[in-house]
């Protein structure tokens, strides 16, 4: 596939995903097109106009168009969420003055989808599943209890290094969290141990925490994803199992336990604790019980 060359300083702007950030692959196509499509149509109106000159008006025609040639909302705040990413960085690198997107979002239109998870006995089975033999089915193992145990995001686990791992407060450092809003994670014991031994048995005080076996190299997203597939099949969890499923769950079962939604959303790295209300799904009733507590705590002021 022909690669869609940008702006000089768009293309920089990639890199620094790529290399600083750590995007993957998909993601840096996706920002791509989306910057190309954009560009393309932007450049029609306002020739030799960088994206993060224009004004709110402008992008506003672009959404109506967008609407017109058919692009579902979902598509568009996706593109609108690559749109702010770029301005952001152009604002913090003093290109332009401000960022026009800034709290601009079709998120909060578009209807919450019950993310998969699985249940409690369905996770149990799927970690028992993963053996400790080799060395090799060590890491697997590792890979699968922290996406599990500490609600990772695929990018995040692949980004960790061995000097994110602070042994004095057996917690994880998660530098490059979405958004750019690193967060430090807690360890449960029982994956605190199996990490500490794994550290002892990789070596090393430095590099990737998780790299390949072939060439030494950072652990690819698609080998994360492999790793997680081939568990669950062993495991006998039936449909298909992801690392976002697992990242799922890990939300889901706190949830379950009885867990502050705001603590939630700061273990998972969301913006707020709206972005994590995608879980009250797991306890019926948990949203009218919200609404009677606030309502017997406003009766109670009278």
């Amino acid at each position: 596939m022909t690669r869609l060359e940008l702006d000089p300083w768009i293309e920089g702007y990639l890199s620094y995903l790529q290399d600083v950030r750590r995007l993957n692959g998909r993601t840096l196509i996706d920002l791509r097109c989306t910057l190309s499509r954009v560009g393309s149509f932007m450049s029609q109106a306002h020739p030799g106009v960088p994206l993060w000159k224009l004004t709110l008006d402008d992008y506003l025609h672009w959404l109506n168009h967008s609407r017109e040639q058919g692009r579902s909302e979902r598509s568009l705040a996706k593109q609108l969420s690559h749109l702010r990413g770029l301005l952001d960085y152009a604002w913090r690198s003093g290109r332009a003055d401000r960022n026009v997107l800034d709290g601009f979002s079709l998120e909060d239109c578009l209807p919450k989808a019950e993310p998969r998870s699985l249940t409690l006995e369905e996770a149990e089975k799927l970690v028992r599943s993963c053996s400790r033999e080799t060395a090799q089915d060590r890491r697997s193992r590792l890979v699968v209890l922290l996406l599990y145990g500490c609600g990772l995001r695929t990018s995040e686990l692949r980004a960790l290094d061995v000097s994110d791992v602070n042994v004095e407060r057996q917690e994880i450092f998660v530098r490059h969290g979405k958004g750019d809003r690193p967060r430090t994670i807690p360890v449960p014991a029982s994956v605190w141990t199996e990490l500490l031994a794994y550290l002892t048995e990789r070596g090393g005080k430095r590099g990737p925490l998780f790299r390949t076996a072939a060439k030494g190299a950072r652990i690819h997203t698609s080998e994360i994803g492999l790793i997680v597939k081939t568990g669950a099949e062993k495991a006998g969890v039936a449909g298909e199992v992801t690392p976002r499923t697992l990242r799922h769950t890990f939300g889901t079962h706190l949830m379950d336990a009885g867990v502050d939604l705001a603590v939630i959303a700061s273990l998972m790295g969301h913006r707020s604790p709206n972005e994590t209300g995608v879980y009250l799904h797991v306890l019926p009733g948990k949203k009218q019980a919200a609404v009677e507590t606030l309502t017997h705590a406003e009766e109670n002021k009278q």
